[in-house]
């Protein structure tokens, strides 16, 4: 299939009125829509919306702030010293629009440990010290001389003694939350 400049200035004029590339590929005929895209991205023709109602796709140029556009609203002017906003950019129309949104601050959490744990003594064994009734816990940097193994007992089903499994096996909902929080923590 050969790309003439009619069949060009079609796919143009239908990515425009805001066709997807199955249909222009369809109304062109002889044509994927893999080729339809390809030839778009080539052409470097603007992107649209995304499906979820989410920011344009990066390819397209932020256009040039006319008069008659309207404006983002000011946060700065209304935000108090000291409260966090962030710089983010939203389709508005055919246009991208940065503004500022105040932002909550979120309280670092603190990590409290629980206080009825007890920590194995390790055994230190090495590589090749270790069975299939030992723990498999690494500790230390393997780089260095004084790296080891926890070598304490272990169940049957486990690689690694209650202690360790406990910090291996988490529950999802608590990764999930401790995820949440270090986010939080770092916005």
């Amino acid at each position: 299939m050969n790309w003439t400049d009619e069949r060009v200035e079609r796919l143009k004029r239908l990515w425009a009125e805001g066709l997807s590339a199955s249909q222009i590929a369809t109304q062109l005929g002889g044509v994927s829509r893999n080729a339809v895209i390809g030839k778009v991205h080539r052409l470097n023709l603007p992107g649209r919306a995304k499906a979820g109602g989410t920011q344009a796709t990066a390819r397209t140029a932020p256009a040039k702030r006319t008069t008659s556009a309207p404006r983002a609203p000011n946060f700065a002017a209304r935000t108090p010293a000291g409260a966090p906003t962030r710089t983010v950019t939203r389709p508005l129309g055919a246009t991208l629009v940065t503004e500022e949104v105040e932002v909550e601050a979120a309280e670092p959490a603190e990590f409290k440990a629980p206080s009825n744990v007890v920590v194995p003594m390790s055994r230190k064994l090495s590589l090749t010290d270790l069975t299939e009734r030992t723990c498999k816990w690494p500790m230390g940097d393997p780089l260095k001389d004084d790296f080891h193994f926890c070598g304490s007992e272990s169940a049957d089903t486990s690689p690694y003694c209650k202690y360790h499994a406990r910090l291996a096996y988490q529950p999802v909902n608590e990764r999930r939350k401790a995820a949440n929080i270090s986010a939080a923590a770092r916005a």
